[in-house]
């Protein structure tokens, strides 16, 4: 009985505590002692505190309220709690099942009991009755090991889960180092094993290079084989483009002037031009003017400013003036076209809109005009350059060679371009060689004119080099290109496909990649550097004897070149043809690895 009563009265006086530590803590208090998984004290003086708890329950009063907890597994966790005192004998027991159900009957958990109790079981303290009856010593450690296990249980409740460390083989350092990727293998401290192991183990440039696949050794092939002789193919085929635009300029565009002529006599009525003859008058109208202003140009007087000069400085001239060319060429398209557009306008104008659609071919006649004029003098200029370099006795020819074309491969190799730009560097090539084939014209038609003993051995080397080291550069140039762009050779036919389709004045996919090339500027350079040559084969007679020779040159000359003319392009168009009907037929390129 006394039993039962004092375990009634430790039961109490837990409720009671709880009650007054509710009362007395204040919200910031009651945050902390929550969120703390352990409130550590050094010392739990259980008797004292018993007697301070009994004197507080005479004085105070149990609450009449009971605080709702705000935590969902309130309960569960009160009863964890509750049910975390243990006694050691059966009225202790009793009197926890009667603390268990007056917490479960009630539906409603005291949040400072709860919390007290929590930190009264983690601070290590242990809430044990006094063992009134002299309980033996079996039964004390029993309620040690199921303290130990409410302890283990409330702290899971609570959520301060302690975790268990890892076990001894876990730590097995040489083991995790073993089974990690990054394992730094042994080093070799004794240098004859070491010599051994790289004699027997592996490649010997092992450490820097890497084994290659089916995929490297076709572009190794491809940078040397399959690309080189396609890349000149379509360049050859770009020249030759170009070369028969000059001379449709040379020929054709005179013999439709002239029968235009014809028949503005012979009908004596004045009709619209149509937009082509409107193009071809006004084509003849900017040569004849630049062609004008070069003849009153002193050639001697250029070469000798250009020849006073020291190599080095060539070779700057030189690069300057090709990138003017560049740029005239590019800019004097576009002027091209927009003349051309404004003789189609002008042709198709109503009468209302003559007066503007005529200022505005006005001014596009005269735009044109100053644009091939520049580009005259620059031509003319680089040409006289390169025949100071190919006259020196100083190698400044090969100087310059070197430098211009190995300046060319650094500025182009090393840099990323698409397979659109790729397309329009081989055109620019095609333009570019052959504006060095007039510059070697005018330097034979110079050496013609002014060379004293045996030149043509000379010149023939000299001009050889010159076509051999820029062919070779474009070589090199586009293949390293492909290979650092991953550009298959096959991109090169079909550039040859689309060039072809361009010959045959069919559609291509992309209009804007077209070859564009204005002959005017060259065909300027050409008639002002061929015409002394002429001049000084003329014999010496009477005026109408000379104006017989002069017209009987300039039909041989027209006959000579509207032959070549038709040669190229016939040849041009049966290869155009024969090529795009076998890309149709066979679904792929002529060149198909």
């Amino acid at each position: 009985m006394g039993l039962r009563s004092s375990g009634r009265k430790l039961s109490f006086d837990i409720l009671s505590e709880a009650a007054s530590v509710e009362d007395a803590a204040d919200s910031r208090l009651f945050r902390r002692f929550n969120s703390l998984p352990t409130h550590r004290h050094t010392e739990v003086s259980m008797p004292k505190n018993r007697k301070r708890k009994k004197h507080k329950k005479k004085k105070q009063s149990s609450p009449d309220f009971a605080v709702i907890s705000e935590d969902p597994v309130s309960d569960s966790n009160a009863e964890s709690a509750a049910s975390g005192v243990v006694f050691g004998n059966r009225s202790d027991a009793n009197c926890q099942s009667y603390v268990v159900s007056v917490c479960a009957s009630s539906t409603i958990t005291v949040a400072a009991a709860e919390n007290g109790y929590n930190n009264i079981i983690n601070n290590g303290g242990e809430l044990r009755q006094r063992n009134v009856a002299g309980n033996d010593e079996a039964e004390s450690r029993e309620e040690e090991i199921s303290v130990e296990k409410q302890q283990q249980r409330s702290s899971e409740a609570n959520g301060s889960v302690v975790t268990k460390l890892e076990t001894a083989e876990s730590l097995d350092w040489k083991r995790l180092m073993a089974e990690d990727p990054n394992y730094m293998y042994h080093v070799e401290t004794s240098p004859l094993k070491y010599f051994m192991e790289e004699m027997y183990t592996g490649n010997s440039l092992q450490s820097t290079t890497t084994l290659g696949d089916e995929k490297e050794r076709q572009r190794v092939y491809d940078t040397i084989f399959r690309l080189p002789w396609r890349c000149e193919l379509l360049i050859d085929v770009g020249f030759f483009v170009c070369f028969d635009s000059f001379l449709s300029l040379l020929t054709i565009m005179p013999t439709r002037i002239l029968l235009t002529l014809w028949r503005l006599l012979h009908t004596r009525q004045f009709i619209r031009p149509s937009a082509a003859e409107l193009c071809d008058f006004a084509c003849f109208v900017v040569l004849a003017c630049a062609v004008t202003l070069l003849e009153g140009t002193d050639i001697s007087l250029i070469y000798h400013m250009i020849r006073g000069q020291g190599t080095i400085k060539l070779y700057v001239v030189y690069n300057v003036l090709e990138i003017f060319d560049k740029l005239c060429q590019s800019f004097g398209g576009d002027v091209l076209q927009t003349l051309f557009n404004s003789a189609e306008g002008l042709a198709n104008c109503t009468e209302e809109n003559m007066r503007f659609w005529i200022w505005r071919f006005i001014s596009d006649q005269a735009l044109a005009m100053a644009a091939t004029i520049v580009h005259s003098f620059i031509l003319l200029a680089q040409a006289i350059t390169l025949s100071t370099c190919i006259v020196a006795h100083n190698n400044a020819l090969l100087a310059l060679l070197v430098s211009n074309n190995f300046a060319e491969i650094k500025s182009n190799v090393f840099k990323r371009f698409s397979k659109d730009n790729i397309h329009s560097l081989v055109y620019a090539d095609s333009i570019e060689r052959f504006h060095i084939s007039a510059f070697l014209l005018f330097v034979l038609a110079q050496n013609i004119l002014e060379a004293e003993g045996p030149w043509f051995e000379s010149f023939l080397f000299n001009a050889l080099l010159v076509f051999v080291c820029e062919m070779l550069i474009d070589i090199i140039k586009h293949s390293f290109l492909a290979k650092f762009n991953d550009i298959k050779p096959i991109a090169y036919s079909e550039f040859l496909e689309d060039l072809c389709k361009q010959t045959l004045n069919m559609q291509t996919e992309n209009g804007k990649k077209n070859l564009t090339f204005v002959p005017l500027a060259p065909a300027c350079v050409v008639i002002r550097v061929l015409t002394p040559v002429f001049a000084a084969r003329l014999p010496c007679t009477p005026l109408p004897w000379r104006l017989f020779w002069i017209l009987l040159l300039s039909a041989m000359t027209y006959v000579m070149l509207a032959s070549l003319k038709v040669m190229i392009g016939m040849g041009l168009q049966r290869h155009a043809t024969w090529y795009v009907k076998r890309c149709q037929k066979r679904k792929h390129h002529l060149h198909f690895d």
